[in-house]
Formats: structure tokens, C-alpha cells, sequence
């Protein structure tokens, strides 16, 4: 099976043996990110909504490293330290997303890497290049690959 890793130097290193995400085909499968900024190592606030929006701004930035964004997840799975934090986590969690929503499950957990409140993984479906094809790319007959032309009659 056919492989790729996913990596952004504006997101936190892995903090053991695992990718921040890996791309299978389309389907691009992110690890639960945690509330580190990325320059320093280090968890910066103890506020459930503060945290959340450093998850966010980790996943966009491999999302990102991709061409994709937040349109592109369906389905994400929330940790939770403590689920009595949950309306705040979902306060910021809601400014991220539109209709439809992605599904989601969330769940409570003893602890977390780090002792973060709250860890976001997210299953992601890569359709840049249909989305690029549907913009006109695509329909000349004339040498596309993947989703580009290669003698510019798309342009």
C-alpha cells in the first residue's frame, strides 16, 4: 500500500514514533493534535478555549501543508480531559466549521500527552484536484494530469 507522510513545520513535532498525518490516496488521516505551540514545545494556557484554538491552528497548518483546509474534514474525534469543559471546547470548536458539519465523536479521558484539556484527531478526505478539475481544469481532453494541464489548455 501506497503511503505518504504529512508534515508541517508550522505544527508541533511528533513527540514519539508516529507522523502528523499520513495521506493514503485521498483519504488523509491526521493525529490527535495537542495544544502546543509549535515555537516553543510547550502548552501555553491552562483555558480550555485557548487550547482548543491552538489545536485549530495546528490542524490548519497541516491541512495546509496539503492545499486543504477545514472544509476538507468529515469526521473528527475530540479527547477531553474533563467533559464539564465541553460547551466552552465547543464554543471555538463551532467558529472552525460550516455546514455540514463533519461528524464527531468526543469522549472523556484520564489523561492526555502533556496534561492538555483536549487533543483533536481528524479523518480528512483530500479533493483538491476535483475541486481544481471542477473549476474548468480538466475538461480540454488534451494531456491533464492530476487535475493541471500539462499544455495549458485549461488555462
Amino acid at each position: 500500500m501506497f503511503h505518504q507522510e504529512i508534515h508541517s513545520d508550522l505544527a508541533p513535532k511528533a513527540i514519539g514514533p508516529y507522523s502528523q498525518g499520513i495521506k493514503v490516496g485521498d483519504f488523509v488521516y491526521l493525529s490527535g493534535m495537542l495544544p502546543v505551540n509549535p515555537e516553543t514545545g510547550l502548552i501555553e494556557s491552562s483555558d480550555i478555549k485557548e487550547q482548543t484554538q491552538q489545536v485549530f491552528n495546528n490542524i490548519l497548518a497541516v491541512l495546509s501543508s496539503l492545499g486543504c483546509d477545514l472544509s476538507h474534514v468529515v469526521k473528527t474525534t475530540v479527547y477531553m480531559k474533563d467533559l464539564s469543559m465541553f460547551n466552552d471546547m465547543n464554543e471555538v470548536y463551532a467558529m472552525f466549521f460550516e455546514k455540514p458539519y463533519p461528524a464527531r465523536s468526543c469522549v472523556e479521558v484520564a489523561r492526555l500527552p502533556k496534561d492538555a484539556l483536549v487533543e483533536i484527531e481528524c479523518f480528512v478526505i483530500d479533493t483538491v484536484r476535483y475541486e481544481r478539475q471542477s473549476q474548468g481544469c480538466g475538461g480540454c481532453g488534451g494531456g491533464c494530469n492530476d487535475g493541471c494541464c500539462e499544455d495549458g489548455c485549461c488555462e
